[in-house]
């Protein structure tokens, strides 16, 4: 079992019916713990609790004459399945997929919903107890909060942190 933090940096944005022109650049704070899961396989389970900054810039949507504002701050519970690669180095590869549950607490959300389930992959390297890694995630769930309409998030990112 190990516990960490992370911190970090993501580039989101916002598609559908009600869209960003522009990308938001935000922050990633984390804390992080994982297990484990088999004898036999480098087979980990990860999840924490996230404070991360998503959404887009210069929102445009066909049906609506004012400009909607769309950067959210989430709190977010991954649930990832990392696989650990060794190298004779002490450096270890974790590619990782899973899902994303979130909540927006704040930010300029006219026009969208704070609820938003997605899923993250990306890879993870491990180095003595540091750790960094780079993802990609995208949303699932509707976010627009306007009738007949379709929209998602997404983010790349990058986080570095430590592992105890």
């Amino acid at each position: 079992m190990y516990w960490g933090v992370r911190l970090g940096v993501n580039f989101g944005g916002i598609s559908g019916d009600i869209e960003s022109d522009k990308g938001r650049t935000g922050m990633t704070l984390a804390g992080v713990v994982g297990v484990r899961v088999s004898d036999n396989a480098p087979l980990f389970l990860e999840s924490g609790l996230y404070y991360t900054e998503r959404g887009g810039k210069d929102l445009k949507a066909p049906s609506i004459t004012e400009k909607p504002k769309g950067h959210l701050n989430y709190l977010e519970v991954p649930v990832l399945i990392k696989y650990g690669i060794s190298t004779e180095d002490e450096i270890a590869f974790l590619p990782f997929i899973g899902p994303t549950f979130s909540m927006g607490i704040s930010g300029s959300y006219k026009y969208l919903k704070h609820p938003e389930m997605g899923f993250k992959l990306g890879c993870g390297i491990e180095w003595n107890n540091l750790y960094g890694e780079a993802f990609y995630q995208f949303g699932v769930t509707n976010i627009a909060d306007v009738k007949d309409a379709s929209s998602h998030g997404h983010a790349l990112g990058i986080n570095i942190g430590i592992n105890f």
